[in-house]
Order: C-alpha cells, then sequence, then structure tokens
C-alpha cells in the first residue's frame, strides 16, 4: 500500500498488516489446500466405526433414583439408533415412560476427530434445555464416559456438573448411567439397559 508523504511530495511505502501481500490479497493457505483439510478432518474415522454397535432397535428398561438409598423408579422403554449425516453421528429415538408419562427423546453421538474426544447432545418433549457432554473413550471405546451441565426444574438450577458412562457388553447389550457428580462424589441417578431387539 502506497501513501504519498504530503510534505515532500515523494512517494513512501507504510508498514502492510503481516499476512497482507501487496495487491490486498492475504497470505496463507489457498482455497484448495483449506478444502482438503476440512474435508479430512470430516472424514469419519476408527472412532466412528466404534458407535455402529449403537445403530439398531433395542429394547430398553430404564431405572431412575430419586435418593441413593431408594429404591429405583422403573420402566421400559424402545429406542432406535440410526446413521444420520452420511455416517459422522449416531442419531437416537427414545420412547419411554416417566413417572407414568409417556415422553420421546432424541439422542446425537459423534467423534470430533480435531478434538479428539466423544460427543453428544440429548433433548426430549419434557424440556426446553439441551444436554450436551464431551468425553474419551477407554478399553477399545467400548467405555465411553461423558461429562457436562444439566438443566434441573427440581433445584431449579442450570448448571449442574453430570457424568455419562456408555459400556458396550457384547454385540446385542449396552448400558448408558448417569451420574451427579455436584456433591463431590458420583450418585448414580439413572442406569438405562439395552438389549437389540
Amino acid at each position: 500500500m502506497k501513501q504519498k508523504n504530503e510534505d515532500s511530495g515523494d512517494t513512501m511505502m507504510m508498514n502492510r498488516p503481516q499476512g497482507v501481500q501487496e495487491d490486498g490479497d492475504r497470505s496463507g493457505p489457498g482455497d484448495e489446500e483449506i478444502m482438503k483439510k476440512a474435508e479430512e478432518a470430516g472424514k469419519p474415522g476408527p472412532a466412528h466405526q466404534a458407535l455402529e454397535h449403537f445403530v439398531g432397535d433395542w429394547t430398553a428398561e430404564v431405572k431412575c433414583w430419586r435418593e441413593p438409598n431408594d429404591p429405583p423408579c422403573i420402566s421400559q422403554a424402545t429406542a432406535k439408533g440410526a446413521w444420520t449425516l452420511n455416517g459422522r453421528f449416531v442419531q437416537e429415538d427414545f420412547h419411554g415412560d416417566l413417572m407414568g408419562r409417556r415422553y420421546n427423546g432424541r439422542g446425537l453421538l459423534g467423534y470430533d476427530n480435531i478434538r479428539q474426544t466423544f460427543n453428544s447432545v440429548w433433548m426430549s418433549d419434557m424440556q426446553t434445555s439441551m444436554f450436551v457432554t464431551e468425553g474419551r473413550g477407554e478399553d477399545g471405546n467400548t467405555i465411553i464416559t461423558l461429562e457436562g451441565t444439566a438443566s434441573c426444574p427440581i433445584k431449579e438450577r442450570g448448571d449442574i456438573p453430570m457424568k455419562v458412562v456408555l459400556r458396550v457388553l457384547g454385540p446385542d447389550k449396552h448400558t448408558c448411567e448417569m451420574f451427579d457428580v455436584s456433591g463431590g462424589d458420583s450418585r448414580k441417578t439413572m442406569e438405562i439397559t439395552y438389549l437389540r431387539a
């Protein structure tokens, strides 16, 4: 970029911002390189293959605890897991009963190649909040531990720290356990046992 010096009449060069060429173009990766990196990062990989287990039709037994020493409230449910967005996420549609009321839920489970973490989001027709979690896998991704914060209408809080543990127990069985970790310890609040239908 050139500017005329009003005092001397000479033309002088001003300092250009770093990465900007004289014609105004920014240096750095071009469109082709950007697209190549984006496509590579967006490809389903080995961690996504571990999510294949959750695809299919399932029956589910749901156990919920209000207090640690209380007997659980037990109900039955059904679920269907299917790949969505070209094999990048597993979408689960869940249909169950909670305290005598029918409800429908939907979850997405995926793996972020850049952050190298598993991620999930859960929502239902009994709430307006989304439960978002992130975590890592172990034992060949047969155990996936996710953490996030949940909203609780009873406690009137939207920041309760929670932990979710998914355990693949065989080709036709897995569990989903939820723990309230707000008290510093891990208090199990829910356990869902899935059997392939």
